[in-house]
C-alpha cells in the first residue's frame, strides 16, 4: 500500500476495499473482462477503427492517427520430404526508420509446432503466445498434442472475431502430428490455407524468385536449409525492409531444430566468394 500511496492511486476505485462479494465480482468483470473471455481486449468505443480513429478529437483537435502503418519483412516456409522447413529474416521497421535488426521472427509454440511474425510484431507475438497457451489446454485436456490443422483454426478464428479492428498479421504455422508435417498460412483478414510452398512479407517476391527455380520436393536436408537460406538472403540483398540475422528452423518428426542464425552480411560475402570460385 505505501508503493499505492506513492504513485497516487490509493484512493483509486479499484483501490477500495469491497464489502461484499457481489461488488467485487462486478469489478473484476469492468476491470479484467478477459476472466470471463481470454480472447477479449479492450476494443475502441466506436466502429471501424481503421477508418474513424484519425477522426477522433482530442482537445479539440483531430487526432489524425493512422493505422496504415507502413511495415517489411521476409519469412518463407515450405514442406519436403524431410519435413518443413522455416526461414525468416530479423529486421523490425517502421516504415523507412528500423527498429530492429534481431527480431525474432519465428514463435515457438512448442517443440513440434512453429508461428512466423509478418505484420505488425505486437500482434503477432502477442496471438502466438495466445496460441503456445491454448495448444498446452489443448494437450492437458486431450493427453494429446493438438494438429497442426486444429491450431491454425483457432488463429483463424481469432482472427475474424478482430477483423477490420485494425490488426495486422500474416503468420505461418509449422509443425508435425499424426498426419505429418504441416504448413498453414494465417492472416488478420480470417484467411487459412494449407500449402507447400508460403512466403510472406515485403521481401517474399525476391523469396520466391529464388524457391520457384530450387524447390523440389526430394530435396535433401543439407539441400532445403541451403534454398532457405539462400531465399531470405536474396530477399534481404533486394528489399529495403528486410535484413539483420536469417534464421533457419527445420521441423522433424522428432520436433524442431534450429538449423543457423548467420548475418546476412555474412551471407553476402560467402554467395560473392562462391560466385568468383565458380568462374
Amino acid at each position: 500500500m505505501a508503493l499505492a500511496e506513492i504513485c497516487k492511486i490509493s484512493d483509486a476505485p479499484y483501490m477500495k476495499t469491497r464489502e461484499n462479494i457481489a461488488d467485487l465480482d462486478r469489478d473484476c468483470q469492468q476491470y479484467a473482462c478477459n476472466l470471463l473471455d481470454p480472447y477479449m481486449l479492450s476494443a475502441p468505443p466506436y466502429e471501424d477503427p481503421l477508418k474513424n480513429l484519425q477522426n477522433i478529437v482530442i482537445d479539440g483537435v483531430k487526432s489524425g492517427i493512422q493505422m496504415h502503418f507502413d511495415h517489411g519483412t521476409t519469412t518463407l516456409g515450405f514442406k519436403y520430404q524431410g519435413g518443413v522447413i522455416l526461414a525468416v529474416d530479423s529486421r523490425a521497421t517502421g516504415g523507412q526508420f528500423i527498429g530492429s535488426q534481431t527480431m525474432k521472427k519465428i514463435v515457438e509454440i512448442n517443440q513440434y509446432m512453429l508461428g512466423t511474425l509478418a505484420g505488425g510484431a505486437a500482434d503477432c507475438v502477442y496471438w502466438d503466445r495466445v496460441l503456445a497457451k491454448e495448444c498446452r489446454l489443448h494437450e492437458l485436456r486431450n493427453k494429446e498434442r493438438i494438429s497442426v490443422a486444429a491450431a491454425s483454426k483457432i488463429m483463424a478464428n481469432i482472427a475474424h472475431e478482430y477483423k477490420g479492428m485494425g490488426l495486422s498479421m500474416g503468420m505461418m504455422l509449422a509443425g508435425y502430428d499424426k498426419r505429418g508435417p504441416g504448413l498453414y498460412y494465417v492472416d488478420s483478414d480470417a484467411s487459412r490455407s494449407p500449402g507447400n510452398v508460403f512466403s510472406v512479407g515485403s521481401g517474399s517476391v525476391y523469396a520466391f524468385g529464388v524457391l520457384d527455380s530450387g524447390y523440389r520436393w526430394d530435396l535433401k536436408d543439407d539441400e532445403a536449409q541451403e534454398l532457405g537460406r539462400r531465399a531470405i538472403y536474396n530477399a534481404t540483398f533486394r528489399d529495403a525492409y528486410s535484413g539483420g540475422i536469417v534464421r533457419v528452423y527445420h521441423m522433424t518428426a522428432d520436433g524442431w531444430v534450429n538449423v543457423s542464425n548467420t548475418d546476412c552480411m555474412d551471407l553476402h560475402y560467402k554467395y560473392e566468394q562462391e560466385k568468383k570460385n565458380s568462374k
